[in-house]
Parts: structure tokens; sequence; C-alpha cells
């Protein structure tokens, strides 16, 4: 497989990933080509191409001869011509787009080189060496760069790949200078007990094996789908107006990133109707030089060279017909003539509901925390007051005595009160003593209009309780 996360059941399928000959992490379909002729049939008469492309770690390819008539399909796993010994990998395409592959890369059919044989299918015992020897490589890696270290030389090593049947182990690394790796070759092959092979690859060869994520979210092109490595200079930057900040502009290999030769063309062919911002404007009130220019928007920006913080825009149009009147001496009197004409439009054409609304949008509204924590503090200090007030009453102990109001001389439970009388007595009065006094200043009323009859009654009485 090319990712060292899966490793080859019985079958030769991948267990890791458990996809049945495709990587759930897409680690192992470094630059496939898709095979849009699987499904059509040859013409009659036509014999279908021998040569067929193989992959080997990390987006590793070469073509070979199917010189045994074998049927192979995508995701086999065969044995190949190597040397010494043989070497395992995985058929990754097959039939007559193999020859345009063979024919874009400039591959001969009959160079005995570069395009080897086929010897048979993997069997199952070139498979669990093939996987043994796999296993190996990462402990290796790290023993390897140690010993590197150790010698003081001025290099990385980024990668091992063992051969197929475990007979050669190829070391990959990068480094500015030259390196003499003699010493280092010999300490390897003590250490190992394999035959060393060392290969310097560049930075950006690196980066396309390895992998990684870019600053776009995306997997590497180097390692998904870019063959070819094109120079990119900081030229490319300033024709798109990016800002010459190495830490942006550079990738994980170090050196300029190939996505800015993308667009590059298109920048360059929109370029070719503005005016050089070198030139100078002349006018009647003074010359002006350009300051910023909008390439999506057609529009420049130039200010006089006496009022620099006054910034007046002019659209492509304008600014060559400023030009091709200074160069035919005519007279222009300045540029707010043609900033007037220039009437810009705020109001949107369309409504884009996606920048409307915002990412919060189905989110509960937060409550007012506040509120509730006084409406908890109140209710919390009325409860502990009723608590409070319920204690006391309840015991007598706790109740403050209060000073005993007179009674009526017509009730006889004030002349027969004692002091624990009083102090209940004292108690705030209820609804039913409310209705008792109410009845008894009724029956008083009564009493003060009869009065003639009681007051002659009184002395009898008390004659007979005197008797």
């Amino acid at each position: 497989m090319g990712c060292t996360s899966c490793s080859s059941g019985k079958d030769g399928q991948p267990k890791g990933c458990k996809n049945n000959g495709t990587c759930g992490t897409d680690g192992c379909n470094k630059l496939t080509v898709f095979d849009w002729l699987s499904n059509m049939t040859l013409p009659h008469g036509m014999v279908p191409f021998n040569c067929i492309e193989v992959r080997f770690k990390n987006g590793r390819k070469h073509y070979y001869k199917n010189t045994q008539n074998l049927s192979l399909s995508i995701g086999d796993i065969v044995a190949t011509e190597s040397s010494p010994g043989h070497d395992i990998g995985q058929v990754t395409l097959t039939g007559e787009l193999v020859r345009i592959q063979m024919k874009k890369k400039r591959i001969p059919i009959d160079d005995v080189e570069q395009v080897r044989k086929i010897y048979r299918k993997a069997s199952q015992k070139d498979i669990d060496i093939w996987q043994k020897a796999r296993d190996r490589e990462e402990p290796m890696k790290v023993r390897a760069r140690e010993i590197a270290i150790h010698l003081d030389l001025k290099m990385k090593i980024s990668d091992i790949e063992f051969q197929g049947d475990a007979s050669k182990a190829t070391f990959y690394y990068t480094a500015e200078d030259r390196v003499d790796f003699r010493q280092l070759i010999k300490e390897y092959a003590q250490e190992f007990s394999t035959r060393i092979e060392m290969r310097q690859v560049g930075f950006r060869q690196e980066a396309s094996r390895l992998g990684g994520i870019g600053s776009c979210g995306r997997e590497l092109c180097c390692s998904t789908w870019l063959t070819d490595f094109r120079s990119v200079n900081t030229s490319a930057a300033r024709y798109q107006q990016l800002s010459l900040n190495p830490q942006k502009l550079a990738g994980q290999c170090g050196k300029l990133k190939c996505c800015l030769n993308y667009e590059l063309d298109s920048y360059v062919d929109a370029l070719k109707e503005f005016p050089k911002t070198e030139v100078k404007l002349h006018t009647e009130k003074g010359s002006a030089s350009c300051q910023k220019i909008d390439i999506f928007k057609g529009l420049l920006w130039y200010t006089y060279d006496k009022e620099p913080m006054n910034w007046h825009v002019l659209t492509v149009a304008h600014a060559n017909e400023i030009i091709k009147a200074n160069k035919n001496k005519e007279n222009v009197v300045g540029l707010e003539d043609y900033a007037a004409e220039l009437i810009i439009d705020n109001k949107a054409d369309f409504e884009n509901v996606v920048g409307q609304d915002s990412l919060t949008r189905f989110d509960q509204p937060k409550r007012n925390n506040r509120r509730k924590n006084r409406r908890k503090t109140t209710n919390s200090d009325t409860k502990n007051s009723n608590k409070g007030a319920k204690s006391t009453a309840r015991n007598p102990k706790n109740r403050k005595p209060r000073k005993a109001k007179p009674a009526a001389a017509t009730t006889k439970a004030t002349t027969a009160t004692t002091g624990s009388v009083a102090a209940k007595t004292a108690e705030k009065p209820t609804r039913k003593n409310n209705k008792n006094r109410r009845n008894k200043n009724r029956n008083q009323q009564n009493t003060k209009q009869n009065t003639k009859p009681k007051r002659a009654s009184k002395p009898e009485n008390n004659s007979k309780d005197n008797a």
C-alpha cells in the first residue's frame, strides 16, 4: 500500500482502513489517473497495450511490460523486475491510457532500462516479506538520523524505502550543499546489515513524497495531482498585488507556493489594459502619481504631488485618455473633472442570504442572568425572614414582650388578667379579635343610650350583694 498506516491481509487487501482496495485517508491514491476507458471495449482486431503502470511507496511510479500476458486489473499486487532481486508494487493503470502517460513523460517503449518486466502476481509469501520490511522503515529512519547527527553531517533523512524482497534499502535525503557520506554508508551497512543506496531529492520532491495539508486546508497539490514543478518567482506575487511576506508565500517545502502560477496568466492579461504605474499624469493643477490599482474593478487611485492626502479615483479609460492628451500636449484642467463622472453605487443588486445571516442565528438568545440572581436573592431573603418569623412564633422564649394596652371596664378578662394573660393580649390582633372588638363597641354604645335604667338598678344589686 502507499501509506504506512495500512497493512495487507492474506488476500493482499488493506486491513487498516478496511475499504477493500481503496484507502480511507487517501494516502494510497497519490497521483492516481482516472481510467475513463475501463468500461469501453477495444475495436475488433486491436491488441491491448501490453505495458502497465505500477506504483510503489509514496507515489513512485514505473512502467513495466506484461510479457506473460497476465490478466491484471487495477489494485493487483505484482512482483516486478529490479536490480538485484524483485520489487513489490500495486497496479494503478492498464490499457491505452498507459500509452498516453508514457508518451506524455517521454518514455520509449523499447527502452530496456526504463521499461522492465513483470514476473508474476505476488504470492502471500512475497506480501509477508514485503510487509515485514515496511514495518522496519520507521525505526530505521529514527536511528539513521541519529547517526547522521553524530557524524555532524548537514543533511536530513526524509524517508526510507525497502525493496520488495528486503534485499536493499533506499535512503532519501535533502541537503543544501554536497555531502560526503562515505563513512555514513559504512555505519549504515554495519548497523542495519543490508544493502544501502543513498538518493538525494529536492525540497519539493520531499514534500510530494511525504504529503501534508496546505494553508488552504486541502492536501498538497504536489502529492495528489501535480507532477511537474515549474519555477515560481516573486514577480508572480507582485502581478497579483500580494504582500511579499515569505511566511505566507512559502509552502511546506520552504519554497514559493506552486499555486502562485495558477492564475498568473489571467492577471497578466488583465494588466495589459492598465497604464504603467510609473507614468505620471500632468494637469494644470500639477502632476499626479499612481498610488493604488484594483484589477477586478478596473480602478486607479492618483494623488497630486503637492496634495498627497487627497486621492482621486479614475477608471482605466480615463487614465489612458489623460496620458494620450499629455502625449499630444493638450491641456488637462484636473483630475476632479474625471473623478466627478465616476459615480459609485453602493446599493447591492441582489441580496446575499448567507452574507446577511450570522453564524449564531440558530443559537438561543442569552437571558439576563442578573435579574435571575436578583430574584433569587430577594426570594431567599424573604424565605429566610419568614422562616425566622415562624420560628419566633413557635418558640415563646424568642418572643419579645410588648406593653399591655388598657382594657375596657366591662370585660371580665381585664380584671382577672395576670402577667402571662397580659402578654397574650399584647399579640397582634387577628380577624376574629377584630370582630369581637367591633361587637363590644356596639354593645357599649347601646348601653350608653340606655344608661338611666341601668344606673337605678345598680344600687339594688349592690344592696343585694351587701346583704
